[in-house]
C-alpha cells in the first residue's frame, strides 16, 4: 500500500508503509503543516509497516516544532509495529497514546 495522509477532524492519519522511499514526501507535508498551524497532530495507527528512516524523520520534525513553540502530537503508541521501531531508536518517549 502506497503511502496516504488524510486530514481526519484535524488528525492527520497516515497509512501504508513508511520507509527511506517515501519519507521525503512525509516530511515536506508535515514541515508545511508545522510552519502553518500552531498544533500539529499525526496518528501511525494505521502504519503496517516503519524504519529507521522513517523514525528519525518523524523525530526531526517533533524536533523542529518544539524548536518553533509548536505543538506536535505523535499518537502511535498501540500500534506495536511502530511502538517497537521508536523503542529500538529511543525514541518512543515522544509517542502518545490514542487518547489526547
Amino acid at each position: 500500500m502506497a503511502l496516504q495522509i488524510k486530514n481526519n477532524a484535524g488528525v492527520y492519519e497516515i497509512n501504508g508503509k513508511l520507509n527511506a522511499q517515501n519519507v521525503n514526501s512525509l516530511k515536506n507535508h508535515f514541515k508545511m503543516l508545522i510552519e502553518k498551524s500552531k498544533i500539529v497532530t499525526i496518528s501511525l495507527n494505521q502504519i503496517n509497516e516503519i524504519d529507521k528512516t522513517a523514525v528519525d524523520a518523524i523525530s526531526n520534525l517533533y524536533k523542529k516544532a518544539l524548536s518553533e513553540n509548536k505543538v506536535f502530537y505523535i499518537i502511535g503508541q498501540e500500534n506495536k509495529k511502530v511502538n517497537q521501531q521508536f523503542q529500538t531508536e529511543k525514541m518512543n518517549y515522544i509517542l502518545r497514546r490514542d487518547v489526547l
